[in-house]
């Protein structure tokens, strides 16, 4: 039998079967081994139905560790008549050879997993180290190496492809990534290209490359009434770069403020530094902030330092030196005007603007007369409707409904242009009109009122109801065509009107004339 090397633990590697010829229990077969070196990799059972002895790959086989493995197994009767046991024995032994077959199979690291070392800030190229996989399959292909892109987006690394050697492709920073964790595949050449990945943990040596400053930036508050060699503060330093127990701060002032008369600073030794005043009589009004530059030293390779500045508020306090206020602005405000003379000048400029905005509002107000005087307007009153549109189906051009008005037809409507001093009855000859008037009679009948009107104004109210459209069975509705040259109106009262209707009388008195002649 043969197995190959990339079988999984619980597949068959072949069957078996020992001849009975004997029915029913009888015949019935068990399988068992009994020694060889496959049994540590092998395992035998039996199939009910056929009576085959099954052997199966218990566990993986390696072609490159063991090529062949050897077995004895024996198979029995379990019931046997003890009338023929002399006829025995009822069993018999057998030894099965099974061969292991090579397989393509992936590269193999020499580890499984790999941990590396680089310093911070290391030149682009530097070697950080090695991995190592081989092609265990007889053939012994090549391995090629390349990092995937996903294990590295940053692409701070590279790897030779035919040795496996990985550097770094730009400085790295600690404080930015302290770890770097890619993966490295090893793909054999030739066969299948079965391939295998193993993980690379990168780690960044920490280097003094940052500077120390202080752990906190708040103000320091000091009082107006201090006493003289006072503590005001206690400060400290922190550093970005990789905190150890050895790790030290050391402070001190720098020459150009050593020797002031202010403040001075002591170092405790223990990476923190004591602030101390040294006078009395500080004033708000005369200044109320102080700067102190302090110089940062720590015990790094290379040590590094820096200066930092310290801000000091001077506040007032009370007799204890309790501090009450450190606010600066009653300082700052005008001396020459007080805030009740602020808001007296913001309400006039208020009040300035408030008239000159309703000053334009009044001017821009268009101003008309509300009522027009009918006795100081002589000119003829003439209502136009031009352009009515097409006949009797034009119905937008005027309100018709004003020519079927049942209370104008049924009675004497006043003239609107003018008031005349005597209001006469309507003659004899006029009748009434029903609600239902037709409009024609409607139109003959104020035609006929205005005609025989003695209380006419000596003007006519012109009414043009021009280009009423084709198809139109009425006629014009203008009054004045419709008054015929027979008419016998008496124009005499005229004379009585007074001088400024003398020109009519005159007029209409003359055309009488040459019409009776």
């Amino acid at each position: 039998m043969s197995v190959s090397e990339d079988k999984v633990p619980g597949e068959e590697v072949g069957r078996l079967k020992a001849k009975d010829p004997d029915m029913g229990e009888n015949g019935l077969v068990e399988y068992r081994f009994l020694e060889g070196d496959g049994m540590a990799v092998l395992e035998i059972t039996k199939d009910s139905e056929t009576q085959e002895a099954v052997i199966k790959l218990k566990k993986v086989v390696d072609y490159e560790k063991k090529k062949t493995y050897t077995v004895k197994l024996e198979a029995s009767n379990p019931h046997v008549d003890t009338r023929f046991l002399a006829w025995g024995p009822y069993k018999d032994t057998a030894t099965v050879k099974v061969s292991v077959e090579d397989a393509d199979e992936p590269p193999v690291f020499t580890e499984a997993s790999y941990g590396f070392e680089v310093d911070e800030n290391a030149p682009e190229g530097t070697v950080v180290g090695r991995v190592h996989a081989r092609d265990t399959d007889t053939a012994n292909n090549p391995v090629r190496y390349m990092i995937p892109r996903y294990t590295d987006l940053g692409q701070f690394f590279s790897i030779t492809p035919e040795d496996g050697v990985i550097k770094t492709t730009r400085p790295l920073d600690r404080e930015t990534q302290p770890w770097h964790n890619i993966s490295v595949s090893a793909t054999e050449i030739g066969g299948h290209h079965q391939d295998s990945k193993v993980r690379v943990n990168i780690k960044v040596k920490d280097e003094n490359d940052n500077l120390p400053e202080f752990a906190t930036n708040n103000e320091v508050l000091v009082c107006e009434n201090v006493t003289p060699v006072k503590l005001i503060e206690t400060v400290s330093a922190v550093d970005k770069d990789e905190m150890a127990h050895r790790q030290h701060f050391s402070y001190s002032l720098p020459p150009e403020v050593a020797n002031n008369n202010n403040f001075t600073l002591k170092d405790n030794k223990d990476s923190t530094a004591s602030i101390y005043v040294m006078r009395k009589g500080f004033s708000r009004m005369t200044q109320d902030m102080y700067f102190l530059p302090i110089e940062i030293s720590d015990n790094g390779s290379p040590p590094l330092s820096s200066t930092q500045t310290l801000t000091i508020r001077v506040c007032s306090c009370d007799s204890k030196e309790t501090i009450l206020s450190c606010n600066v602005e009653p300082f700052i405000l005008p001396a020459g005007l007080s805030t009740g003379a602020l808001i007296a000048i913001l309400a006039c400029i208020v009040i300035l603007l408030a008239i000159v905005v309703l000053f334009v509002a009044l001017r821009r107000q268009k101003k008309e007369p509300l009522i027009v005087f009918e006795e100081e307007d002589i000119r003829e009153n003439i209502i136009t409707y031009d352009d009515e549109g097409g006949g009797e189906e034009d119905t937008e051009a005027f309100d018709i409904a004003t020519l079927q008005n049942p209370d104008g037809a049924n009675g004497f409507l006043p003239r609107k242009d003018i008031k005349p001093e005597l209001q006469y009855p309507i003659r004899p000859g006029a009748r009434p009109v029903a609600n239902s008037v037709d409009v024609d009679d409607f139109i003959k009948t104020r035609i006929s009122d205005a005609d025989n009107d003695p209380t006419a104004p000596p003007y006519d109210s012109i009414q043009i109801y021009g280009y009423e459209g084709r198809g139109s069975v009425a006629g014009s509705l203008s009054s004045l065509e419709s008054v015929t040259t027979d008419s016998d109106l008496d124009y005499d009262y005229l004379q009585s009107w007074g001088p400024r209707f003398k020109k009519l009388a005159d007029l209409y008195g003359t055309k009488d004339s040459a019409d009776d002649s």
